[in-house]
């Protein structure tokens, strides 16, 4: 392995001795999906605060108050 790749920790509890080494090939493919999921989450995630406080500015413009909304 020639390139700098992310480590991952192994701990043997019946040495109680900890192994660092870089990732295998499998193992750095399934961390890069799980990143890639992630970030696909969390874009969903702010997507969906964005719709969810142009909503509420929205119903603010139309004059409810902060209760009104609250009730909706």
């Amino acid at each position: 392995m020639t390139e700098n790749r992310p480590t991952t920790a192994e701990f043997n509890i019946e040495t109680g001795k900890t192994i660092v080494r870089e990732m295998t090939d499998s193992e750095l493919e399934q961390w890069q999906a799980d990143v890639a999921e992630m970030k696909a989450q969390a874009d969903e995630l702010d997507a969906k605060a964005a719709a969810r406080s142009s909503a509420l500015e929205k119903l603010a413009a139309l004059g409810l108050s902060e209760t009104e909304i609250a009730a909706l």
